[in-house]
């Protein structure tokens, strides 16, 4: 398999893909990352805990029809030429 861009591209899109199938209950509930994890005062600077899960919960959130539309189109680009 070569290095090309089309294999970064789908690198990216398969690492979009595992965040955002990660589910809060089920299994960052389970390493301590749970929805009440990671919450600081008022004026206190997140630490590295709270933005990691702001970023997963932001990705799942924004990146869920995007990431629809991308996987339909890879999917196809690889049916049509393998």
């Amino acid at each position: 398999m070569a290095f090309t861009l089309y294999t970064l591209i789908q690198t990216a899109i398969l690492c979009t893909n595992a965040i955002a199938v990660l589910h809060e209950e089920r299994f960052l509930s389970r390493i301590g990352w749970g929805v009440d994890q990671g919450v600081g005062g008022f004026g206190d600077d997140p630490g590295v805990k709270a933005q990691t899960l702001n970023l997963i919960r932001s990705v799942r959130t924004v990146m869920r029809v995007p990431l629809i539309i991308v996987n339909s189109a890879c999917i196809v680009l690889l049916l049509l030429f393998g």
